[in-house]
């Protein structure tokens, strides 16, 4: 499928990867639903984008989760695309007495279990499609996690797993499967990491997410000239030299 004059349901558009995909799908000539978490935050983006529609939905909130996919079909019936971009990122201490579950737990809602609901829902829908996608967020953090972060490196390993999976079930299905799996970007993912020098300035990050995403032929792994530091570590012998520059 090509991403132009599409309508896109972005998740967690109303903050970095996410509102910047959204920002640049639209201004490609498509049109963009996003949802986010906190009401302020998505107001705020859709002021600033004209044109361009919005929900509220926390999906850690199970009734609101499955609430949402009726809700969304019945307002946007020419949804021909779906990126399932909301996530997390906390930091966890497994040294710890007692070990605290909560960040893993959250975790795994939002960044697994919720694209699996929601893609569960809708994929009916984009299958009566002539043309349409579903996107995966994964992270340069599936292929060589970071130790301080185990269960959001996880979550995304098996993101990108699934990905695999859904990909070859589809295959013979009007619905492509694609996976983008960004490197260490400027947002605001975790506190301060906007300011990081290594991070990759999310206005480069787009341009080259968006080049891939405007070509005649998609790739199915949407993957940034940075990201490949990570993403061939293993395939080419390095993943011990990977692992130790991402974990000091």
């Amino acid at each position: 499928m090509t991403f132009t004059d599409r309508k896109i349901l972005i998740t967690g558009g109303n903050s970095g990867i996410g509102r910047a995909l959204a920002e640049a799908l639209q201004a490609a000539g498509n049109r963009i639903v996003i949802t986010g978490r906190k009401p302020a935050s998505l107001a705020e983006t859709l002021e600033a984008n004209p044109g361009m529609a919005g929900h509220v939905l926390d999906v850690t909130d199970a009734a609101a989760l499955a609430a949402f996919p009726a809700q969304l079909l019945a307002d946007h019936p020419d949804l021909d695309a779906v990126i399932l971009n909301a996530g997390i990122m906390e930091a966890e201490d497994y040294t710890a007495d007692p070990v605290a579950l909560d960040v893993a737990l959250r975790t795994i809602e939002t960044n697994l279990t919720a694209p699996i609901r929601l893609a569960a829902a809708l994929l009916p829908h984009l299958r009566s499609r002539p043309q349409a996608a579903l996107v995966t967020v994964s992270s340069g953090l599936a292929f060589v996690p970071k130790a301080g972060n185990p269960v959001y490196s996880a979550t995304k390993a098996a993101i990108h797993s699934w990905t695999q999976s859904l990909r070859h079930q589809l295959r013979g299905t009007s619905v492509a499967v694609h996976e983008i799996a960004p490197p260490l970007v400027a947002t605001e993912l975790t506190p301060g990491q906007s300011q990081v020098a290594a991070a990759m300035p999310l206005e480069a990050f787009t341009a080259e997410v968006m080049g891939m995403l405007g070509a005649a032929e998609v790739p199915d792994e949407v993957l940034v000239s940075r990201v490949r530091f990570q993403r061939d570590a293993e395939a080419e012998g390095r993943f011990d030299a990977a692992f130790a520059a991402i974990n000091g």
